[in-house]
């Protein structure tokens, strides 16, 4: 479905096989690079913005229903795809949409409503401006019912701030679950859509309803018999992986100086401490964010009278918006990251933004109060919050700071390169900016492996998590996912009656990488983009003191398998 904003006129366009089956981010990519908008500028009018979602989407496949949103980066300036759970991507795919792309700018601000009897109209969004994601979704439902799903951009997205990211709602109606990274909330404000409503129908046609229902259980079994999943995603959530990174010596740590916070007997800011405690509160340890999830690796945290604070806090928020940022009570962070969600802001790229602030010495290391505070200033447009809203490269370079933990642009993730390398490698040369969804290996001990064997670990981290990404799978299911890929392959073919074969998997997340690195090649990027800040290479982080070792020319096998997309 296409939607010209200007004209508000609406096209339809049926797709069948092996071109429903390439999904998600495959669509993004594909759509962006059809419509050359490598060419756009990334706030005007001709920048595209996709949502797709995968062939599975609609059912309760578990982790089957993410939603990507591809556009053209206005923090990177590169190709995008961000994507996230909740219930968005499985009402689009029960309306009967695999794809959505809007067009042009509206004139004025409004609310798209696809509704189930396939027809779109365009409210005026007057009644949700200036308001914060919360409020926000509260109106929505009372303005819609209850039987909806939507997509929602906050203040920051409204005054097109690059921190902004697009909000989901989840399977209790918060507007929780961020399409967050690289700017995607400014490109939805610069259309002018403050929120796309969707009707809910509950039924989504597929080709062999009863093996499909035979594929959603065997997975479901699959995932359950799988101990990473069950044990650590079940068990604990992704922050769980904080604990994990403040033993291995990768979690960051005021602004990257040291890899890990405290002994772990000591460490308050990982699941260890934080999952029992929540539980005694009456929190959840174990939330669906979309309909028909096993693995449940949310969360819902609770304040000590047991009333709830945010849904959900995860590994990237405690290292980018916590650890990062010099904090070390959770209770704090999860207050932070409930302003954060209110806003619809990207928590990596906010904290990695406001421990410049610190490094700068406007702020001790672990100030709540001074963070506090400017997540509040960014409600309003004022000057201070058109400034922070720009993200950490531009922010940084206005400070005049060295320490800019950046690659095109973007700030890099809660995994420091130094110590995570394969992730590093991933994170230096995906065209998605530094961003570890792209292939993320985070508990692989590189320092006695050979440097081939690194690059190929990233290397299929990178095609794995294309593949999901284009699936629409969650890669928390990699684990049986990536290991299963006959069994996925085939359920694809009885969702849409398709007869594609083991080796479509590898293929489609390869055909996605070379796809995005020909597009930021086009919009001017070269492999210098790809080097990490040069204070990973001059400092040593404590406690393994590891220097980063690999530059743009070390990542040769790599480049050779993309050359098609570097010409």
């Amino acid at each position: 479905m296409t939607v010209d904003l200007e004209t508000r006129e609406v096209k339809k366009e049926e797709v069948f096989g092996e071109e429903l089956a390439k999904g998600g981010r495959y669509r993004t990519g594909k759509t962006l690079m059809d419509l050359r908008a490598y060419e756009k500028d990334p706030l005007s009018p001709e920048n595209p913005l996709v949502f797709a979602v995968g062939p599975l989407a609609g059912t309760s496949f578990s982790n089957a229903n993410r939603t990507s949103v591809g556009t053209r980066s206005p923090l990177t300036l590169g190709i995008k795809e961000a994507n996230g759970g909740g219930t968005f991507g499985y009402a689009l795919a029960q309306l009967g949409v695999a794809t959505l792309l809007l067009l042009g700018a509206s004139r004025d601000w409004v609310v798209l409503h696809l509704k189930a009897d396939g027809g779109v109209d365009f409210h005026p969004a007057d009644f949700l401006l200036g308001l914060g994601n919360f409020e926000a979704a509260r109106r929505l439902f009372e303005r819609f019912g209850r039987r909806i799903a939507f997509a929602l951009i906050g203040p920051v997205g409204e005054y097109l701030g690059l921190l902004s990211g697009i909000a989901f709602s989840d399977v209790d109606g918060r507007p929780s679950r961020l399409a967050a990274r690289g700017g995607v909330g400014a490109v939805m404000g610069a259309k002018r859509v403050k929120a796309i409503v969707l009707d809910v129908p509950g039924r989504v046609e597929v080709w062999d309803k009863p093996k499909v229902t035979a594929d959603m259980k065997r997975y479901a079994e699959l995932l359950r018999q799988d101990d990473l999943v069950m044990k650590f995603y079940n068990a604990i959530g992704t922050m769980g992986m904080a604990d994990f990174q403040n033993v291995f010596g990768g979690l960051p740590v005021r602004n990257f100086r040291q890899g890990q916070l405290a002994p772990p007997e000591a460490f308050r800011m990982g699941g260890q401490y934080i999952a029992p405690l929540n539980k005694a509160r009456g929190g959840k340890q174990t939330h669906a964010c979309m309909p028909g999830c096993v693995i449940q690796c949310s969360n819902v945290i609770v304040d000590e009278r047991g009333e709830e604070v945010v849904s959900p806090l995860e590994y990237e928020t405690i290292g980018l918006l916590g650890t990062n940022c010099g904090l070390e009570d959770p209770d704090q962070l999860a207050r932070l990251n409930r302003l954060a969600n209110d806003l619809g802001v990207d928590t990596i790229e906010t904290g990695a933004t406001l421990a410049l602030l610190m490094e700068k010495g406007l702020a001790p290391w672990g100030d709540y109060a001074f963070m506090e505070a400017k997540l509040k200033a960014l409600y309003a447009p004022t000057e201070e919050a058109l400034f922070l809203a720009q993200g950490t490269a531009r922010v940084g370079e206005a400070l005049g700071l060295k320490r800019v933990p950046v690659i095109k642009r973007q700030a890099i993730s809660a995994y420091d390169p130094r110590v995570v390398e394969a992730t590093g490698i991933t994170m230096m040369i995906t065209a998605q900016g530094a961003d570890h969804t792209a292939g993320n290996a985070p508990r692989l001990e590189t320092r006695a492996m050979r440097v081939e064997e690194i690059l190929e670990a990233s290397y299929q981290a990178q095609v794995n998590a294309a593949a999901n990404d284009s699936l629409g799978l969650c890669v928390f299911g990699g684990s049986v996912t990536n290991q299963k890929r006959a069994f996925i392959v085939e359920a694809v073919n009885h969702a849409l009656g398709t007869d594609l074969e083991e080796g479509f998997f590898t293929a489609l997340g390869a055909e996605v990488l070379r796809l995005e690195h020909r597009f930021n090649h086009l919009a001017g990027f070269t492999h210098e983009d790809d080097r990490l800040p040069e204070f990973f290479y001059q400092e040593p982080v404590p406690p393994k003191n590891y220097t980063a070792r690999f530059r743009p020319e070390d990542l040769g096998p790599i480049y050779e398998r993309l050359e098609d997309a570097a010409r």
